[in-house]
């Protein structure tokens, strides 16, 4: 089907048999974070122009930010009840599953970065998900993990903050 390929092609403009053959010829990688680690990062990289975690996160629960694809959950982007994926990949290990990837691949695992630092960042975010998720309210964190649900169901984020 390389033929209906363009930059702007998506999925859904194929009919069903075509997506079918499609998603079969492809090995289908999809990259995972915790949704908590997710709203701390965009908080972080300031998208949101909120002063506080606290109302970064109102501001989000209260508006439809929720329709970007930034703050959307995973399972609603990526159907991974619908898509078979080859491989999932959890932020905190890059490193050693695109190692993997690329031996399956056929290719050299030495065109890795030198240094990757996801790992090296989880404490960091362990640290940092443990004070901002205590500044939230009660109704804050029951909203985000209802928000959630489906993420923290279909993926393995044990220490996700949202999980309790």
């Amino acid at each position: 089907y390389s033929w209906q390929h363009t930059p702007k092609t998506q999925l859904g403009e194929f009919n069903l048999t075509e997506i079918e053959t499609m998603l079969g010829s492809y090995t289908k990688v999809l990259f995972v974070r915790d949704p908590f680690q997710r709203l701390i990062s965009e908080f972080m990289q300031g998208m949101g122009s909120s002063p506080s975690f606290t109302s970064f996160v109102q501001d989000f629960l209260d508006s439809r930010q929720q329709e970007s694809v930034a703050w959307k959950p995973l399972v609603s982007l990526c159907q991974p009840c619908l898509v078979q994926y080859d491989y999932v990949v959890m932020f905190g290990f890059l490193r050693q599953e695109l190692g993997h990837l690329l031996r399956r691949a056929g290719l050299p695992t030495d065109s890795l970065p030198p240094e990757f630092t996801d790992t090296q960042v989880q404490w960091t975010y362990s640290w940092l998900s443990e004070q901002m998720f205590s500044e939230l309210s009660l109704q804050q964190k029951q909203q985000l993990s209802h928000l959630y649900r489906w993420d923290l169901a279909a993926f393995p984020f044990s220490s996700s903050f949202l999980s309790d």
